[in-house]
């Protein structure tokens, strides 16, 4: 299985409305953090999908939570 790049936008935007930033400085939740790290490793690389396999262990389960709850 695979996370395309689009797809990992839609679980940050996700994670974004569940766990908005906050404070002054706007910090990201440490979710929406988590993701934003793969993101920018895939726009670094120039990448359009990774294994989900190579993702660590909290972005699995954070993108899991997401496709599960679009698939509701």
């Amino acid at each position: 299985m695979t996370i395309s790049l689009q797809e990992l936008e839609q679980a940050i935007n996700y994670w974004r409305i569940q766990r908005p930033a906050t404070g002054e400085e706007c910090a990201l939740s440490p979710e929406v953090n988590a993701l934003a790290s793969v993101y920018a490793l895939m726009i670094f690389h120039q990448t359009s999908a990774l294994p989900f396999e190579m993702i660590d262990t909290i972005a699995q389960q954070l993108i899991n939570a997401w496709r599960n709850q679009k698939a509701l």
